[in-house]
């Protein structure tokens, strides 16, 4: 069998296999199946999510299994395994520039400088996981593919196709972003083949950067060499084949020594280092820059006080979720918890919780609300920032009774608008709604005198902070719908101990 075919065949499997888990996870068949398997297999967020929280969360240790390849062989992972790469290798041959053109693809191939900025994007985010924010995820493709494919690709699907399995469309804030970005990235390898794999991915800069001590690798003998660039033609990473091997660059798929005609290339155990550059091209000026740039980036997030005492009353994270200083820690912005969730309430952030939560999970009440018998997000999340809890856990049943639910966050009324208190309307459908038991929502009966003379018996709504969990769905219901008469606010939320409500932690009433 030809190496070109068998790569064809590990690049069919694993991008079925990537979209298998995407369809799982988006018909929340999750049980017994790997839903975020790609994730922990990925070795840039096992390393910087190492950094950051000073743990490895346990499903991460599978991304083991492409260190000991990389170390071995190269960036076998970019050009065989890598879905978001396999989708950029198609595009390019199938719009490519000069497709049919001998020596365009040559020159196409070619190594440029420009290929360094991946580089510089590893080093920033590397230095800002030292400092203590977690930004791989921002372009690391695995986390870009799901988050692209969870917020843009799957709601439009499911729009064109109206009669799909899925119950209702589904609407994500700020989709149309992640798709033109998605858009973009996978147009540009029209003018630069696999455009985002060459310049930005900062996964496959890592992995160049281990397979700089790969024991195999590509070899060129020069005395057999008639330097007829061919080995150019093909070349998934532009790695330099005809002269100096760029080992760092190279995706080790095999295509120069198939296209070389005479022979003159080949997969050895550690050939001479003299045909080679080992390590990555980047000036060292460039690689300052890049770490005070990470450096900074982590500095002017944090003092802009968005993850601490600025906090935006819209950031309500997902039932689970650790303190918002360790989730931002952990988060890698997958977006995996967002299309899993059943009710649609959970949405990617834009600047509500800072520069450092771009893409991260909150709740939008007037979108969904949370699910009573629900942690399907916890489940997919692959490294922890959403803790993996039971029904119990969350409803505080059972041996959790004594610490009482997870709460996220408490409902407040705005008095002006709810129909009971300012326009003398009868309505109870918030108490109605409410899940806990006892309700958290209450009313009181009142008789009122209406402007034209005639009485009328009204239940004014109160909230009990002790009993709310902040799931939102009294927020979700109000008939009140451009912006709800009751509206529920991170304060009081179980994760942290600074936004308590009351002298006693909302915890029990005396």
């Amino acid at each position: 069998m030809k190496i070109r075919t068998a790569r064809r065949i590990s690049q069919v499997f694993f991008f079925s296999l990537f979209l298998f888990f995407v369809i799982i996870t988006d018909l929340r068949y999750l049980k017994g199946y790997p839903a975020s398997l790609f994730l922990e297999l990925d070795p840039l967020v096992s390393f910087a999510t190492a950094i950051t929280t000073h743990t490895v969360y346990k499903g991460l240790l599978w991304s083991l299994l492409l260190w000991v390849p990389t170390l071995l062989l190269g960036r076998i992972f970019c050009n065989w395994i890598c879905p978001y790469g396999i989708l950029h290798h198609f595009i390019g041959w199938l719009f490519g520039k000069g497709r049919s053109v001998e020596k365009t693809r040559v020159e196409s191939n070619r190594y440029r400088s420009i290929y360094q900025v991946k580089y510089i994007i590893l080093i920033a985010v590397v230095v800002a996981a030292i400092c203590g924010s977690l930004q791989v995820g921002l372009l690391d493709p695995i986390c870009l593919f799901y988050r692209s494919m969870a917020t843009a690709i799957m709601p439009t699907l499911n729009m064109i196709f109206p009669a799909s399995v899925y119950v209702r469309q589904f609407f994500h804030s700020g989709g149309w972003v992640i798709g033109f970005l998605l858009f973009f990235l996978v147009a540009m390898n029209v003018v630069i083949p696999r455009f985002f794999c060459r310049v930005l991915c900062p996964l496959g800069a890592f992995l160049g950067t281990l397979s700089m001590v790969s024991l195999w690798r590509i070899d060129r003998d020069p005395n057999k060499c008639v330097d007829c660039d061919l080995c150019l033609k093909n070349c998934e990473g532009a790695a330099d084949p005809h002269t100096q091997l760029r080992k760092s660059e190279c995706f080790v798929c095999f295509n120069c020594i198939e296209d070389c005609p005479e022979k003159a290339i080949s997969f050895k155990f550690m050939p001479n280092l003299q045909r080679e550059l080992t390590a990555p091209q980047v000036p060292a000026r460039r690689a300052v820059l890049a770490s005070l740039a990470g450096a900074c980036f982590f500095a002017f997030g944090r003092t802009s006080g968005a993850s601490d005492r600025d906090y935006n009353k819209k950031v309500i994270r997902p039932p689970g979720s650790v303190e918002e200083k360790q989730f931002l820690d952990r988060c890698i912005k997958c977006d995996q918890c967002i299309r899993v969730c059943p009710t649609n309430v959970l949405q990617p952030t834009l600047m509500e919780a800072g520069v450092e939560g771009i893409w991260t999970p909150i709740l939008n009440m007037k979108v969904g609300y949370c699910e009573l018998n629900c942690t399907l997000c916890g489940q997919v999340c692959p490294t922890g920032a959403i803790q993996r809890i039971t029904i119990e856990e969350k409803t505080g049943v059972g041996k959790f009774a004594k610490q009482g639910p997870i709460r996220l966050g408490t409902a407040f009324y705005d008095r002006g608008r709810c129909l009971p208190w300012s326009m003398e309307t009868p309505c109870v459908v918030c108490e109605e709604v409410c899940p806990t038991s006892p309700k958290a929502i209450y009313s009181r009966e009142v008789t009122i005198t209406r402007r034209d003379g005639q009485q009328v018996t009204l239940r004014r709504p109160y909230v009990d902070p002790v009993l709310c969990i902040g799931c939102g769905i009294c927020e979700h219901e109000c008939p009140v719908s451009d912006e709800a008469a009751i509206r529920v606010s991170p304060i009081g939320e179980t994760r942290s101990r600074e936004r308590r409500l009351l002298l006693d932690g909302g915890v029990s009433r005396k």
